[in-house]
């Protein structure tokens, strides 16, 4: 496995309440992280993690992301998925 790829699991599971506590904060409240589909769940947590203690430029995640969910998840994956991305990255500096 990549070592990057063992960062982000890593770093997810280590920030798990924070990274669901944003996604709760800055997501639909409709779709609460328990609700949504697991690629969506997957790739928000992922980028969100990316966004908050990575050092990935936040465009780049989220276009990532975006681009992730329109080819893995629902037509309306990539909207959902972009939203709280672009909340949390212009918070990211108080999530840390």
């Amino acid at each position: 496995m990549p070592d990057y790829t063992v960062q982000i699991v890593r770093g997810v599971v280590e920030h798990w309440a924070a990274i669901n506590d944003a996604l709760q904060t800055y997501g639909s409240s409709d779709w609460p992280p328990e609700r949504m589909p697991a690629v969506d769940r997957a790739l928000l947590r992922s980028a969100t993690w990316e966004l908050v203690w990575g050092d990935v430029d936040s465009p780049v995640v989220i276009t990532e992301a975006v681009r992730l969910a329109q080819e893995l998840s629902t037509d309306s994956s990539p909207k959902f998925v972009n939203g709280p991305l672009d909340k949390i990255a212009g918070v990211k500096q108080s999530l840390v």
